[in-house]
C-alpha cells in the first residue's frame, strides 16, 4: 500500500508517520509538506533511514500540483493532516484557513476521484461541535451533535468535513473522517497551551493562562489518536465519522497547574490574561462508536502522558530552538502580552 500524509512534519501527522513506519515496514509513505511556521524538517529528519519513507515539498492548495502528484505516484491511501489549527491565528486573519483548510481538501478530494484512491481520510477536530456547558458534565460530543462552530479555525474544518461528506454521497469515494479531542505529546509546536506552558516554565518565565483559566478540554495523548487512525482506516465504514477522545477532562488551570508541579516550579508563574474572543467553555468527547464498531480506547492516561511529554521537551532543547526560531517570540509577546 502507498500512503500520501499531509502535513507530515507537523505535530500529529509526523507522530503518524513514525507509528505507520513501526507497525507496517513493508507499506510506503509519502510525507507531503508545505514547511509552514509551524513545519520543520527537524521534525522528520528521523524518517531519513527509513527505506519506505519519502519527503516531498508542496501545497495542497496548488491544485496542479496536487494532481500531477496523485497521477505520479497512485497513491492508495490519502490521509489529510494538512491544516492551520491554532484558533489564535484564526481571530486575526482567516484567509489562510480558507485557503487551506476548505480549497486545499477540495483539491485533495477532486485527485482522489480522479486517480482511484481507495481511502481518504480527514483528520478532524471535535471544535466543530462548538461549546458544552460547565455545569453539565453529562453531556457529551457525539457523531450526531449538530456542526455548531465558533470560530474561523472550526468552521474551516466543519466546511471540509462536509465537502468530504458531500464526494461520498455524490462521488462514491470511499471516505471516513474523525474527529478528535485535544492532542499533546512530543513535536508539539510551542503555540498550543501544553508545549507552551512546559517551555516558558522550564525556563522560569511566566505562563499565560487566558480568562479565569476554567475552560475545559478533553486530553488525548498523541499516539492514541494515531492508533486510532489506524484502525479507522483499516477497519472504520466507508462514508463515516468516528468521534475520537481521551477520556481526560480537565481545566486549563488544572493542566497548567500539573506541568508545575511535575517541574517542581513555582504555580506563582501563572498569570492569567484577557480572554480570547469566543472562547469555548468545553470540550468532551463520546468515543463509544468508536470503541463498540471498531474496539478503539486510549490507553495512555493522562497522568503518564503529559510526564512523557515534560520528559520530551527537557531532552530535546536543539529541535525547540529551531521550532522558535524567527517570528516565534514576536507571535507569543503580541498573543499575550507579555
Amino acid at each position: 500500500m502507498k500512503y500520501l500524509v499531509t502535513g507530515g512534519a507537523g505535530f500529529i501527522a509526523s507522530n503518524f508517520i513514525q507509528y505507520m513506519l513501526d507497525k507496517y515496514p513493508e507499506d510506503e509513505f509519502i510525507n507531503l509538506d508545505a514547511l509552514t511556521y509551524a513545519g520543520h524538517l527537524c521534525t522528520v529528519e528521523r524518517f531519513q533511514k527509513y527505506l519506505n519513507y519519502r519527503f516531498v515539498k508542496g501545497d495542497i492548495t496548488d491544485r496542479q500540483f496536487i494532481m500531477d502528484l496523485f497521477s505520479k505516484e497512485r497513491f492508495n491511501v490519502v490521509v489529510n493532516f494538512a491544516a492551520e489549527s491554532h484558533v489564535d491565528r484564526s481571530i486575526n486573519d482567516t484567509s489562510a484557513f480558507v485557503l487551506t483548510n476548505i480549497l486545499g481538501t477540495t483539491n485533495l478530494l477532486d485527485a482522489s476521484k480522479q486517480y482511484g484512491v481507495e481511502r481518504y481520510h480527514q483528520v478532524g477536530t471535535d471544535e466543530v461541535y462548538g461549546e458544552l456547558p460547565l455545569d453539565r458534565p453529562d453531556l457529551l460530543f457525539s457523531e450526531e451533535t449538530p456542526i455548531h462552530t465558533s470560530s474561523s479555525y472550526s468552521s474551516s474544518k466543519a466546511s471540509a468535513d462536509l465537502f468530504v461528506l458531500s464526494y461520498y454521497r455524490t462521488h462514491g469515494i470511499p471516505v471516513t473522517i474523525s474527529r478528535c479531542s485535544n492532542n499533546y505529546g512530543p513535536y508539539q509546536y510551542p503555540e498550543k497551551l501544553i508545549p507552551l506552558m512546559i517551555c516558558r516554565a522550564i525556563k522560569g518565565a511566566k505562563l499565560p493562562v487566558y480568562g479565569n483559566g476554567l475552560n475545559i478540554r478533553d486530553w488525548i495523548y498523541v499516539d492514541d489518536h494515531c492508533s486510532a487512525i489506524d484502525v479507522i482506516i483499516h477497519k472504520g465504514k466507508e462514508g463515516e465519522v468516528y468521534n475520537v477522545g481521551g477520556q481526560s477532562e480537565r481545566t486549563n488551570v488544572q493542566v497548567v497547574n500539573t506541568i508545575l508541579e511535575k517541574l517542581n516550579k513555582s504555580k506563582e508563574l501563572i498569570s492569567f490574561v484577557a480572554d480570547r474572543p469566543g472562547h469555548d467553555k468545553r470540550y468532551a468527547i463520546d468515543f463509544s462508536k468508536i470503541k463498540s464498531e471498531l474496539g478503539w480506547t486510549p490507553r495512555i492516561c493522562f497522568e503518564e502522558g503529559i510526564a512523557k511529554t515534560i520528559e520530551w521537551y527537557m531532552n530535546n532543547e536543539a529541535w525547540l530552538r529551531e521550532v522558535t526560531a524567527g517570528e516565534y517570540q514576536e507571535y507569543i509577546c503580541k498573543a499575550y502580552g507579555i
